[in-house]
């Protein structure tokens, strides 16, 4: 008997070396997936820093948009006014208290001579993107025209125009450069002596 067990434990064992073991590879147990990082925005901003300020009261009459027609020739004299430039703070189109003599200036020379008009050149510092500064422009040139219109300007005799940040009065890239050409602009119109040579309006 005892022969017999050997027998079939030595048998088991041949059978065993001659198949090899099955061996099963152990899967990998997958990580959860967690929640999905939110993405890194690598783009520059295309707003200048700091809050946008919208001048609710910059621009609160309603005042009808001049007649193109009536400025067609009229010659430009960019030095007559050039002393009574107004400033802006930054990022904003409201007229400030320290411009109150120079915008009376402005109306006083007007009255002065009916024949003639006033352009208003709105601009702004290199920051921000040029869509943006452009409608800033805008804003402040047509806040200086409000003003006037209060101290008595008929506002059919002004225009308005933005250059946005294309027209620097300082080429410089700091704040004292920014300071300057956030700016407008008064250009003196006069009617053209000679309407046949016109070139054509301002």
């Amino acid at each position: 008997m005892k022969t017999m067990k050997m027998i079939y434990a030595v048998a088991m064992m041949i059978a065993l070396a001659a198949t090899g073991c099955a061996h099963r590879p152990v899967g990998i147990t997958p990580l959860s997936p967690g929640p999905t990082p939110p993405p890194i925005d690598n783009t520059a901003p295309t707003m200048p820093p700091g809050p946008i300020i919208t001048d609710n009261n910059a621009t609160n009459m309603e005042i009808a948009a001049a007649n193109p027609d009536l400025f067609q020739g009229m010659i430009e004299d960019t030095n007559a006014l050039a002393n009574y430039t107004a400033h802006f703070k930054y990022d904003s189109a409201a007229v400030q208290k320290a411009d109150k003599d120079s915008l009376q200036a402005v109306a006083s020379a007007l009255a002065a001579d009916a024949s003639t008009k006033l352009l208003i050149e709105g601009n702004c510092d290199e920051r921000g993107t040029e869509e943006y500064n452009r409608s800033l422009g805008e804003r402040r040139a047509l806040a200086l025209r409000e003003a006037l219109a209060k101290l008595g300007l008929d506002p059919s005799r002004v225009r308005t125009i933005s250059y946005g940040k294309d027209k620097p009065a300082d080429p410089g890239h700091d704040d004292e450069a920014w300071a300057k050409n956030r700016r407008g602009d008064f250009v003196l119109l006069h009617p053209n002596p000679n309407p046949s040579g016109a070139m054509g309006g301002s």
